[in-house]
């Protein structure tokens, strides 16, 4: 089975984590900007940064036969230093012309404050003028709610596209509001902290997988790319068949980030026949 990662930091892991993705069946991964674990300083090191992860970070994935994408933006960690954000805002098209560039992500909100918010509207201001698809990071823990209902604030007062919003980090308490909104959404799954395995698929069978993705994240803290595939196996050993599982774990991402035209694999069908052969095979086991 074929599956992509659409937000994969890459530039944390090893080329032995591309090598295990792709004998298991992932053929391309998205990469946000995110946080090094420290404040950065300075716009040229997020700019020398951009040009790692859009040029650099496709050639090692290709070894490995897995196509890579990427995203740019300030991380809302580092985006109290408003001159700082301005003098990056103001460098992103620039990357948007890469051809391995989705949009702008992740963006979105730490702490919820003011200078957050502000940096929050100006990046999906700059994607929406550049057509430009945004990935947005809501808060961990405790700052869960109250930091995706301030996203969704600050959104509901621009003039944005929501099909082309994805809001990353959801979980029970949040997904029914973004998706109400018409927003797309993210499971992110990591063995400690976000949302488990089992979880996911629980809220996949509770609300279906319409505008529903599903990632590890897998950046330099306590994560696994592979929890994706266990939520593959989760969600195939409740009896979900081979065609809902390509689905969620590759046909949604391919109809989300399929909006940018750089972004040209397509969606899968399973023949007839295949899903009649599997789905023996599955009754006989």
């Amino acid at each position: 089975m074929q599956i992509i990662q659409p937000h994969y930091h890459a530039i944390a892991r090893t080329a032995q984590d591309y090598e295990r993705m792709a004998m298991s069946g992932v053929v391309a991964v998205a990469e946000p900007a995110f946080w090094a674990g420290f404040d950065r300083k300075y716009p040229e090191t997020f700019i020398d940064y951009f040009r790692q992860i859009s040029e650099f970070e496709p050639t090692r994935a290709a070894q490995y036969g897995i196509r890579h994408f990427s995203w740019v933006a300030v991380n809302p960690k580092e985006a109290e230093n408003k001159t700082l954000t301005r003098e990056v805002l103001s460098q992103m098209p620039e990357f948007f012309q890469k051809p391995t560039v989705l949009g702008v992500g992740e963006t979105g909100l730490h702490k919820s404050t003011k200078n957050e918010c502000d940096a929050l509207e100006a990046h999906v201001d700059l994607a929406m003028k550049h057509q430009q698809l945004v990935l947005i990071h809501t808060p961990h823990l405790a700052d869960k709610v109250h930091g995706t209902k301030r996203v969704l604030e600050v959104l509901a007062g621009m003039n944005v596209d929501r099909d082309r919003i994805w809001i990353d980090h959801v979980e029970e308490q949040t997904i029914r509001p973004c998706l109400d909104a018409g927003y797309w959404v993210g499971f992110t799954l990591y063995p400690i902290t976000k949302c488990s395995p089992k979880r996911a698929v629980d809220m996949l069978e509770k609300y279906g997988w319409d505008r529903i993705l599903v990632n590890s994240s897998a950046d330099w803290g306590p994560s696994d790319p592979f929890t994706l595939q266990e939520c593959v196996l989760e969600f195939r050993r409740r009896g979900h068949s081979l065609q809902e599982s390509i689905d969620v774990f590759h046909n949604n991402p391919c109809r989300f980030l399929g909006q940018n035209p750089k972004f040209d694999i397509q969606p899968i069908r399973v023949e007839p026949c295949a899903r009649e052969s599997a789905s023996r095979s599955a009754v006989e086991k």
